[in-house]
């Protein structure tokens, strides 16, 4: 167990670059959710089998999401919503395997996919206003309110990680010390509330990533 749950054990380095336990857990599981993708999308057909019809409710039900919070079309949102909440889910439930630590549990994967929506959320915003009518977004409704919509914009990114850190990291904490104290069977009742959990925090990310993005596109019309 770590010392802190802000620090991350390492592993290895590339040159410079030091690769740590999350960061390796995550490229496996970016490599797993590929494979898994690639098998359930080939072979696709007009009339869907089981494996077809179970990955057409999943997406189908993502963009009905999107379209819910936004009020817009979902295909320009889909690829960033979809990927974010599979890899969350993915990513979060990790931590249920033995031996392995959910790379969300450790700060700097929350704040890499908080990073990932801000700039999302931006892009989106100026590609839908345009870059004047985005900035002059943030005046809105009167020029004084210019430095808070800026601090807002920071602050409720640095939620965003925070949430998802701390839930997480909580969770696989209090798992981690009842194992140490009850033995293995015992705690798991708190492994199935665990797994609640993280579904939960993988759903709340992804919609408020969407509202984030909706936000910025506004009432324009410019798709």
């Amino acid at each position: 167990m770590q010392a802190s749950p802000l620090t991350s054990t390492l592993l290895f380095h590339i040159g410079p670059v030091a690769i740590t336990r999350p960061v390796v857990t995550t490229w496996v599981i970016m490599a797993v959710l590929a494979l898994a993708c690639r098998f359930t999308t080939r072979r696709l057909a007009l009339q869907p089998n089981g494996r077809q019809a179970v990955l057409e409710s999943i997406v189908m039900g993502i963009a009905g999401q999107i379209e819910d919070v936004t009020r817009k079309d979902a295909r320009p949102f889909l690829p960033l919503v979809g990927t974010l909440f599979i890899f969350l889910v993915a990513a979060n439930l990790s931590g249920v395997l033995p031996g392995v630590q959910a790379p969300t549990s450790k700060i700097e994967t929350p704040a890499a996919l908080a990073l990932i929506v801000f700039f999302s959320v931006h892009y989106f915003g100026i590609r839908a206003r345009g870059l004047r009518g985005y900035l002059a977004s943030f005046a809105q409704p009167r020029l004084i309110m210019l430095p808070l919509n800026v601090l807002s914009e920071i602050t409720r990114t640095f939620s965003l990680m925070v949430r998802l850190f701390g839930n997480v990291m909580s969770g696989e904490f209090v798992i981690g010390l009842v194992v140490a104290l009850a033995g293995l069977f015992v705690p798991i009742p708190l492994m199935a509330l665990e797994i609640l959990v993280s579904l939960v925090q993988a759903y709340i990310f992804t919609v408020l990533a969407t509202v984030f993005i909706g936000a910025a596109v506004g009432d324009a019309t410019k798709a």
